[in-house]
């Protein structure tokens, strides 16, 4: 009997198992990671006078895969997808998948800017640039993924790059700490999201994202119970992920002991890896339960913003590395607003989550300016305190406006116009789901928040004490500085380009 007369009429052919790639659609990654590749194998052949040049080449690589995001802004393209299925794919480069790239390539090209100094005399070049290009690979798959496969590797490969970066300062006990509490942290999520997804699994027999979804809208008696806890398991794991309170304790340690730029790129990219794993689970897998997840995610929301704003306030100016723990703990803050439109999704549909998108990234240009104008201010003042900022207008004066500028617009105060627009956004996404208690807690948080920007603000044009200590600033430092400026400028005068994408619909 020959093959063919036993296969099912209408089983696929051998041909029709081999999948089409759709290379233009996977570049971006792909070109992050083959560049960090490439800058790992040069490293042993470059001198040591010429490490910078792997720099420049990893500057390069992110550059030419934000260049790649050109040709996809339809937002139109699918490739690995199901032989039985074709709308059931693996990799989707939808509006959402391309701006949340932009966001963590562009985060990723600007961490280069800052590192590129500290390559050249603290840190091991080779080592670090490709750490940095591999996580921000996995950063720029993660958005695209949608099967739960792909976007756990996903979310394992942006992470645990970054565990090696926080603790790259050879010899330095609190970096080596600060890795250890991320890494061990970030385990335990990993390992309870990989739990949650194989009870998922068991349930609806698939790992698809819309198939996981259909599955769940009719599971079977025995296997419901099973599903609810696949479904709060990955939650709580994704939660790990955004630093949401209570599982935020390795943010502010963490923040103090990694190298600065490798900090400002946790607060950005690290933070947008969690919420988009976040959105992809609750809004396209789970809408079934977005009356579990709803109510769960609108109280982490209020209890994120409310600790982390609380602990910000308490951060003594002369205390070292207050400056960084401030950062730290305002993030933690930044996290609950971010929260919000997600939780407002289960209560009003998927448009709310365009508020998210258009609040990070808001927040990634101004937070990666702060730690840029932190960066600088490092360079004199190693212990990174709050005070050390006394009298920076006096020096330089260019770097006290932007600092100033970027600190009102986390504020949500003119002249940071875009902060405020993209904080009534947010609060409006909770009003119109009909969650009026947490736009209450949102606006309380926001006049608490107020206080410790505004005085870290004053500080800046205070006279200085003593002699004024000049803040040396390499090129790289400077642009990346002026880069962050120019951006926030144009968005607080041009908002529309950022609060589109909460009126869109991005999937």
């Amino acid at each position: 009997m020959t093959l063919a007369a036993t296969s099912a009429p209408n089983a696929p052919s051998a041909g029709d198992l081999v999948q089409s790639v759709d290379w233009a659609a996977i570049a971006p990654p792909t070109i992050a990671a083959v560049v960090g590749m490439i800058v790992l194998v040069a490293d042993l052949f470059v001198p040591k006078e010429r490490k910078q040049l792997l720099g420049w080449g990893a500057i390069a690589g992110l550059v030419a895969a934000i260049v790649t995001l050109l040709p996809l802004r339809k937002g139109d393209r699918t490739t690995f997808c199901l032989t039985t299925d074709a709308d059931a794919c693996s990799y989707t480069a939808d509006h959402f998948t391309l701006v949340i790239q932009f966001l963590v390539l562009g985060g990723a090209l600007l961490t280069a800017l800052l590192s590129l100094h500290d390559t050249k005399e603290k840190l091991p070049a080779g080592e670090f640039w490709f750490l940095l290009l591999s996580s921000a690979a996995g950063a720029a798959l993660l958005p695209a993924s949608r099967d739960m496969a792909t976007l756990i590797v996903a979310l394992e490969v942006a992470s645990l790059p970054a565990f090696a970066l926080v603790g790259l300062k050879r010899g330095d006990r609190m970096s080596g700490e600060a890795a250890l509490k991320f890494f061990l942290s970030s385990v335990t999520a990993t390992a309870v999201t990989l739990l949650g997804v194989s009870f998922l699994y068991a349930a609806t027999g698939s790992l698809h994202l819309t198939e996981i979804a259909q599955g769940l809208d009719d599971v079977p008696a025995q296997m419901e119970t099973l599903a609810k806890a696949g479904v709060a398991l990955t939650l709580v794991g994704f939660a790990f992920k955004t630093a949401a309170v209570p599982f935020h304790f390795w943010v502010p340690d963490t923040y103090v002991g990694a190298p600065l730029p490798v900090a400002a790129y946790l607060s950005v990219v690290g933070k947008a890896v969690g919420f988009t794993g976040l959105v992809l689970v609750t809004v396209i897998a789970f809408p079934t339960y977005a009356d579990v997840w709803g109510p769960a995610l609108s109280v982490l929301a209020a209890l994120t913003m409310t600790v982390g704003n609380v602990a910000a306030l308490r951060q003594v100016a002369t205390r070292a590395w207050s400056a960084v723990r401030l950062l730290a703990w305002s993030s933690v803050a930044q996290a609950g607003y971010l929260l919000v439109p997600i939780a407002a999704a289960a209560y009003s549909g998927d448009d709310q989550i365009g508020a998210t998108v258009a609040y990070a990234l808001m927040y990634a240009v101004v937070n990666l300016g702060a730690f840029a104008v932190a960066a600088l201010v490092a360079r004199t003042h190693p212990l990174n305190r709050i005070s050390d900022y006394r009298g920076l207008y006096a020096t330089r004066p260019g770097a006290a406006l932007v600092m100033g500028f970027f600190l009102l617009c986390l504020a949500g105060l003119p002249p940071g116009i875009i902060g405020l627009f993209a904080k009534v956004t947010v609060f409006s996404a909770a009003v119109d789901a009909g969650l009026g208690w947490l736009a209450v807690v949102m606006g309380v948080n926001v006049v608490i928040a107020l206080y410790y920007y505004l005085q870290w603000t004053a500080v800046l044009f205070r006279a200085p004490e003593g002699a004024p200590v000049r803040h040396t600033a390499p090129a790289p430092v400077t642009v990346a500085i002026a880069v962050t400026a120019v951006a926030g400028v144009v968005l607080s005068g041009y908002p529309e380009l950022v609060l589109r994408f909460a009126t869109d619909s991005l999937f």
